[in-house]
């Protein structure tokens, strides 16, 4: 008789329960960009020799206080694969839930390689340094580095947009396919202007935090 009047146990489907833990999965994937680029403008406005508009973010890294941005790398890298995962879950089970996420952790590891391998000295940073004639090797592997990960960034920005348009977000969906444009014009722009490839750069980075506190929101 007892048997009978017991209700059965309801068992919490495992995709119910991986989507209700994603906001605080994705949170490091919200708070990687902004927390990265302000380190380094404020870095950049307080290390003597510093210019915007002639040094990369990556210098940062070079000089005796380079270690809090090689901390910085370290981090970001970090907050962005737990972004990453967070996605992942999120995702579970919709058009790009498998590499969208996966381009993201790409993009994460690509800071671990930066601030494995610094860049070069050059354009009067660090105060007083030369200027290298010729590229060194970590200079080289941090450069492919920075291109791989804003490759895969772009790339996920693409493959994001279809979960954007299955939720309707038919706005979003259209930005995540302009901003890779804006960012690769950035890049391609590095030659002639430095501050126009840190700006395409943080474009990417804040994009990216604004898409996945957009597709956590449920």
């Amino acid at each position: 008789m007892t048997d009978t009047l017991t209700a059965p146990r309801r068992v919490l489907p495992d995709a119910s329960r991986s989507r209700s833990a994603a906001p605080w999965a994705v949170a490091g994937g919200v708070t990687a960009g902004p927390l990265f680029l302000a380190a380094g403008v404020a870095q950049g406005c307080a290390r003597d020799g510093f210019d915007f508009t002639r040094n990369a973010i990556s210098q940062l890294a070079l000089g005796a206080a380079g270690r809090v941005q090689t901390v910085s790398f370290l981090l970001t890298g970090a907050l962005l694969i737990a972004g990453a995962t967070g996605l992942r879950r999120v995702l579970r089970g919709e058009r790009g839930g498998t590499w969208g996420p996966a381009l993201v952790a790409v993009f994460g590891v690509s800071f671990w390689a930066a601030a494995a391998f610094p860049a070069d000295a050059g354009a009067g940073f660090p105060a007083g340094a030369p200027d290298a004639a010729v590229m060194s090797g970590h200079g080289a592997v941090h450069m492919a580095a920075g291109m791989t990960g804003y490759l895969a960034l772009c790339a996920a920005s693409v493959v994001l947009a279809r979960p954007l348009a299955a939720r309707g977000l038919r706005r979003w969906a259209f930005a995540a396919r302009v901003v890779p444009v804006v960012v690769l014009a950035g890049f391609m722009a590095s030659a002639a202007s430095v501050l126009a490839f840190t700006l395409g750069a943080g474009l990417g980075l804040l994009w990216l935090s604004a898409v996945t506190a957009r597709l956590a929101a449920r």
